[in-house]
Parts: structure tokens; sequence; C-alpha cells
């Protein structure tokens, strides 16, 4: 008897667990322990019973799966984050062996991190952008153009996690003012965006993150869409862009030597002239 009201006991508090959680672990059926998300429809699981789901129907097929379909829209998925704590998470991968192949334009990317900084200053005039204010206007190219930076950087395909968040943080630093009814001096204004930026990025990015920081600078004071953007910079280092042409002002562009010789990581045969 003591034993049967020791189970109803557990059997009344789950139920009343599950009452008071209206979203609990679709499969479990309890409230959702370790919060976890399927990277492209964001269904929401505890951990451990998503990753044990993943192993039962990995064991069903004779040739296991590089993706999760989920157990509630069968969207086809690849990993799993974990452990988000609003700045970093964890990710496990479906296919541990799957490899993410950088394209040209992820080597040219690369390829300016390791110029010296501020290569395009005498380009773009990112002191101008902070003092015309000219961040308020809206850049519809740069979450675009974030995806393609931080893949390059983390070499990795599937970034839109962290790139919706540090585009978040990125356009609450530049509009917040705005909102308040407020202005800040350029000079703070900067500050205060280049360090928010480079807390958001810190745990993704590492050691690149203030450089990335000066990178994002660049772009936005460009004004430029990112096919512009990458004739410009691809001259600058001495690379072609096909299919983009652009002439030099005033010769500047075209005097102009690379930075620095080629690093031979990057380096392909189609990557030079």
């Amino acid at each position: 008897m003591e034993k049967r009201g020791l189970n109803a006991d557990k059997i009344k508090s789950s139920s009343s667990c599950s009452e008071e959680d209206p979203n609990p672990c679709p499969i479990c059926l309890g409230p959702i322990i370790q919060d976890s998300y399927l990277e492209k429809c964001l269904h929401k699981f505890c951990y451990k019973c998503i990753l044990r789901w993943t192993e039962v129907v990995a064991r069903k097929q004779s040739c296991p799966p590089d993706y999760i379909k989920c157990p509630l829209c069968k969207t086809e998925n690849v990993c799993i984050i974990y452990d988000y704590d609003g700045c970093s998470f964890q990710k496990h991968c479906i296919d541990q062996d799957s490899g993410f192949i950088l394209t040209k334009d992820h080597k040219y990317r690369l390829q300016c991190y390791y110029t010296e900084p501020g290569f395009l200053n005498d380009i773009f005039d990112v002191s101008r952008f902070w003092k015309s204010r000219k961040y308020l206007q809206p850049n519809r190219w740069l979450q675009s153009w974030l995806r393609r930076e931080i893949q390059a950087l983390m070499q990795e395909e599937d970034v839109d996690i962290v790139m919706h968040h540090i585009h978040g943080v990125i356009k609450s630093s530049l509009t917040r003012d705005e909102k308040k009814g407020r202005t800040t001096a350029p000079e703070e204004k900067q500050r205060e965006f280049q360090e928010s930026t480079s807390d958001a990025a810190g745990p993704f990015l590492a050691a690149k993150s203030n450089r990335f920081v000066n990178e994002v600078e660049l772009f936005l004071a460009s004004g430029l869409n990112i096919e512009a953007y990458d004739a410009v910079c691809m001259q600058r280092l001495g690379w072609s862009a096909p299919g983009v042409t652009t002439e030099p002002a005033e010769g500047e562009l075209a005097e102009h030597r690379p930075v620095i010789p080629y690093l031979n990581i990057f380096y392909d045969s189609d990557c030079s002239e």
C-alpha cells in the first residue's frame, strides 16, 4: 500500500509538472531538462531525449543517415544545438565527419584577416560614417555578408544562430540611441559599437573578434552591396574578381600593391590573376 501511494504521488507530481509547463519535451512529455534545439526547424527537446532519439533511429537503419528528421515536423536537421547561454553554445553534429569546403569567396575573406589592419581605410572613411550618422540607415546586405564572414572564420556552413545573434547585437547597438531619443558623440558611439560587437562575437570567433569588428565597420562604411565591396577588396589584395569589373579612382587601386604575399593555405589556381 505504501509503495502504491508513493507511485501515485509520483504520477500526481509528474502530472502537475506537465500542467505547469505549457511546452513539455515532445519525447518524454516532462519538463525540458538541458534545453536543446534542432538547428533548422528550432523545435525544442531535452538534450538527452533528442540524442537518444537520434541513436535509436540510426540503429534501425542499415546505413546510418547523416541527418535527423525532427520527431515533430520531419524536417531534416544535421545538428543539435544545446547549452546556449545567450553568448555561446555547444553543437552536436549527426555526421561528425562532414566537412565544410571553403569557396573562393571564403578564402578571399580569410586573406583579409591576414593583411595589415585598416588596409581599406584610405578608400572607406570609417570616421565619417560615424560622424555623419549613416549608421542609422538600414543595410539590407549585412546579414548575408555576416553569414559568409562567420562561415569563413569558423569554417562551418551552418552559422545562422551565430549570425542572427551577432546581427541582433549590431542592430541594437546602432539604433539604441535613436529609440531613446538621445544623441551620442560619434567617438562614444563607435566605442560602444566596437565593445558590444566584440563581446557578441568573442565566444565564437575568439582571437579574431576585434579584427572582425573592424571588418564589419569597413563594410558598413562602404555603403556598397556585397559584389561591389568584394570587387574593391579583391583588387586591393591583388586577386581577380570574375565577372566584376571596377574602374580605379584616379589610378589609386591600379597602382596599389597587395598588402602581403599570398598565404599558401589559401592559394589555388583560380584565385590569382
